[in-house]
This record gives C-alpha cells, sequence and structure tokens, in this order.
C-alpha cells in the first residue's frame, strides 16, 4: 500500500501525463518534480497542475537530495524506432535512457517506471540490464481508439491481462468539428485510391510481424506530398495509427468521412486536436492554451493515460 502522499520525479515529463494518472486514481501527490525543456509543453503542465516544481535539464539535475517515492520517464526514443534510422545508443537522445538511470541511482525510488517504442532486441537488452527487469509490450488499442504499442520497464506489479475495451475510432470522432472535410470529386478523384483493406498503423511497418493492429486503411491521398504515411486515409471503424510528434505538414492521421462508397461522394478530414486528447485518453481540453501545432506534437510526444493509469493501480495494492 502507498503512503498517504506519493512524491514523483518525472523525467522528460511533457506536459504530465504520469499526473492526470495519478490523479485520476486518486493516489495523493506530495511533491511532483518534471524535468522538462520544452516550453509549451511545461506551460501546459503548470496549467492544469500549479503545484508541479520544474527542476529543468535533466542532465543538469542533481538529484542526490530528493525524497522520491516513483520515478517514471519516457526517454526521447528516436534512436530506438523502427520507424527512424536506428542509431540506438548513437542517437545522442537516446543517451539520455542513461540519464534516467543515473537519477534511478542517485533516488532510489520505491518505485519505478520506464517507456519507450518497440525496438530491436540488442537494445532491449540493454535496457533490461540497467533497469533490472523485462519490459512489458502493451498496445494502447486495448483501452483507447488508438494503435501504440509501446514497451514497459516497472517494478510495479500491476495487472498484465488487459481486458479490451473494444473502443473505436469512431467512437472518439466530432460530429461537429471546424476541421474541413476534403472532398473528392471527379475533378480531383485520381489522387485518391480507394483500397478498403486492412492496413498497417504508422508506426508498424518496418518490423517484421507487426500485423495490422486494428488500422484500417481504406485509401491514399496522393495529392499529398511527402511520404506514403502522410497519405493514408483510415477508417472509422478501426483503430488510429500511432500519434507521433505532429506539428502540421499533412502529419496528423486522417479520417475517412464518407456517406457512401462513390469515389465522387468521398470525404476525409485530419484528426482535431481533441479528438487526439480523446486517442490519448487525456481531458479534453487539457491542452488548450498554446498553438494547435504546439498541441499536437505534445500529444503525439505523450503517453496514453489510461495505460499509465493500469500499471499504477498496482501502487495501491
Amino acid at each position: 500500500m502507498t503512503k498517504s502522499k506519493v512524491n514523483v520525479l518525472s523525467l522528460f515529463d511533457g506536459m504530465s501525463c504520469g499526473q492526470i494518472a495519478l490523479k485520476n486514481l486518486g493516489i495523493e501527490v506530495g511533491k511532483y518534480y518534471a524535468s522538462e525543456i520544452d516550453k509549451y509543453a511545461m506551460q501546459i503542465a503548470k496549467k492544469n497542475f500549479p503545484d508541479i516544481v520544474h527542476v529543468g535539464d535533466v542532465t543538469k539535475l542533481d538529484a542526490t537530495n530528493l525524497d522520491i517515492d516513483l520515478l517514471i520517464g519516457g526517454s526521447p526514443c528516436q534512436g530506438f524506432s523502427f520507424a527512424g534510422k536506428q542509431l540506438k545508443f548513437d542517437d545522442p537522445r537516446s543517451k539520455l535512457f542513461f540519464e534516467f538511470v543515473r537519477i534511478k541511482e542517485e533516488t532510489k525510488p520505491r518505485w519505478f517506471l520506464l517507456e519507450n517504442v518497440k525496438m530491436k532486441q540488442d537494445a532491449q537488452d540493454i535496457i533490461s540490464k540497467y533497469m533490472g527487469v523485462k519490459p512489458i509490450e502493451i498496445n494502447s488499442s486495448l483501452l483507447s481508439a488508438q494503435s501504440r504499442r509501446r514497451l514497459y520497464w516497472t517494478n510495479i506489479p500491476f495487472d498484465k491481462d488487459i481486458e479490451d475495451k473494444g473502443i473505436l475510432l469512431k467512437d472518439i470522432l466530432d460530429t461537429e468539428t471546424d476541421e474541413a472535410a476534403v472532398p473528392i470529386n471527379e475533378r480531383n478523384a485520381r489522387h485518391f485510391r480507394r483500397t478498403d483493406q486492412k492496413g498497417l498503423c504508422m508506426t508498424a511497418t518496418m518490423y517484421k510481424g507487426a500485423g495490422n493492429n486494428g488500422c484500417t486503411l481504406v485509401g491514399m491521398a496522393s495529392d499529398i506530398n511527402g511520404h506514403d504515411i502522410l497519405k493514408r486515409i483510415y477508417s472509422p471503424e478501426g483503430k488510429s495509427p500511432t500519434l507521433n510528434s505532429m506539428g502540421g505538414g499533412n502529419r496528423e492521421p486522417k479520417v475517412d468521412i464518407s456517406t457512401e462508397h462513390d469515389i465522387t461522394k468521398d470525404r476525409w478530414r485530419k484528426l482535431t486536436v481533441t479528438e487526439c486528447e480523446r486517442l490519448q485518453t487525456v481531458p479534453v481540453g487539457y491542452t488548450d492554451g498554446v498553438s494547435n501545432t504546439q498541441r499536437y506534437k505534445m500529444l503525439g510526444n505523450g503517453w496514453t493515460v489510461d495505460v499509465i493509469s493500469h500499471i499504477f493501480k498496482g501502487m495501491t495494492i
């Protein structure tokens, strides 16, 4: 059983999804220390949790005098991701994992949680060696409308048998939105290729055995410039692909809103910020206060809160 109030140190805190999860569970926080350098994410965290204590750059943090019960963090994953160049620990962002290890040694918390992307086994084994535990893979699709496969290294004894809530993309869509629909008419129908087949998620095409993760690819908007993943349009009857650190440039997931399977009447649009908040199971309006570009970015960098809440339940046993 946890003590009456838990002192938390969150590294790479972002917009403080860990604090949302603790609040959802009714776990009282004594001090919540957050290491973060993104000013927009810090602004949103401070707006929602005025008592948060921002402690700056993790590489300059001396945590030896902090009384910490729970250490959490999701170190930058670009060097590990199958969707990236897979530089692993040669990538300076991925090297920040060792700051988590250092601070874990300095604080010796009762509980710890480290999150990262699905990665090659050799990199995973290195992290497991330093953390002292093997990771548990959880797909956010069990608890949300988003397919998001992540690894969690933790000593919190949570229930690994997670019931699938069966939430689909259509369950989180706004029926009324200012996001403009893109018509596919006779003039530009050649730019839309309807496939009506299961498709791979944005970050699930780069490693063997990924499967479709419940994302139903229904078409390609070929008039959009850039990589193939930017052109994919998904069915509301399936899951959203993984949110990433979107910042405009057509990176937002796109949903089919056609009413008939007639190529001259097809419609699609980008997901709104509110819908992306729902995909991450973040309270609606939580990220309000900065530009939509920054809101999309911090949501893509954030955690699926309901997954973290499920893990944190183990601290109350």
